[in-house]
């Protein structure tokens, strides 16, 4: 899956545990009618991807949604769900590297009229 949006607050990478569990939290806000502030965590090696990037740079996310069960010490159940990335995508350079955008042309506009069609000359097309 992916997420597409604003980089609103990148987080330090954090430390838990004995065997050095390492995490980074990035927000990111969508733009579309109704945008929403997504929290994505990266863990592990994939903390210093986030190094590369700064607050307000339009990205793509590639994640995966992860999912938790937890028992209580009165037992109860619960359970917990993270987004948690694994690629990031800076969207401004992509776009701004690609050749010249041009503005879409009508079909009418894309082709010029054929002036000089005679019906009588032989067409060898197979259809």
């Amino acid at each position: 899956m992916e997420l597409q949006g604003r980089i609103k607050l990148i987080d330090e990478t954090k430390t838990f545990g004995n065997n050095g569990f390492r995490k980074r939290e990035v927000v990111v806000t969508t733009e579309e009618q109704y945008p929403q502030h997504i929290m994505v965590e990266f863990v592990q090696d994939k903390c210093d991807l986030l190094n590369a990037y700064q607050v307000g740079q339009q990205v793509k996310i590639s994640i995966n949604l992860r999912g938790r069960e937890w028992t209580n010490p009165q037992g109860e159940t619960k359970y917990f769900n993270s987004i948690q990335g694994w690629r990031i995508e800076n969207i401004e350079a992509t776009q701004s590297d690609s050749p010249v955008n041009h503005p879409p042309v009508s079909p009418q506009d894309a082709f010029e009229p054929a002036n000089n069609f005679n019906e009588e000359e032989h067409d060898d097309l197979p259809f």
